[in-house]
């Protein structure tokens, strides 16, 4: 992993905002319910992605230090590289990593922070933050839809938790 990627959740406060892309959704679940299901193997690979898309896992280590490499497999069969090198992982509370292409030389790699914040009704705000290595580079993932493929998948987690 890249050097500059290391850094950890405190560096998020002075981000650049023309590079960050946020994502929320409130869950109907306790944190540590919906933590779990970003956590659990089994359970992630069952929602993770926009809707119509599989995930096809060749590894998978859900904690800090590890990895999780997949193809995104779209409806029509496209398949689309994945790594997530994950930096920190704080459960229940957050999780970060380092997520792009399957190339240890991926220039598009962007830092994804998600948060999990309990409420006092029971269910859990998650928030997804991708800071991105150019403004260019967010810009040209705003353009092919990432915010709504992004609310896609937070709703696939949000049915994987709620049971719908």
């Amino acid at each position: 992993m890249n050097e500059r990627f290391r850094r950890t959740v405190t560096d998020w406060s002075s981000s650049p905002l023309e590079r960050e892309i946020v994502v929320t959704r409130v869950v109907n679940a306790d944190r540590a319910t919906v933590c779990n299901a970003w956590t659990d193997h089994d359970q992630i690979t069952k929602w993770f992605g926009p809707d119509g898309f599989k995930c096809k896992t060749h590894e998978i280590d859900i904690r800090t230090g590890g990895v999780w490499r997949f193809d995104m497999v779209a409806p029509d069969g496209t398949c689309f590289s994945n790594r997530m090198d994950f930096v920190r992982v704080d459960v229940p509370e957050l999780i970060e990593a380092i997520h792009g292409k399957d190339a240890d030389e991926d220039p598009d790699r962007f830092r994804l922070l998600v948060t999990f914040d309990e409420q006092n009704d029971g269910k859990t705000v998650v928030t997804l933050r991708q800071i991105h290595p150019t403004p260019e580079r967010r810009n040209t993932v705003i353009g092919f839809g990432a915010v709504e493929l992004g609310g896609q998948t937070l709703s696939k987690l949000a049915a994987q938790v709620e049971g719908t």
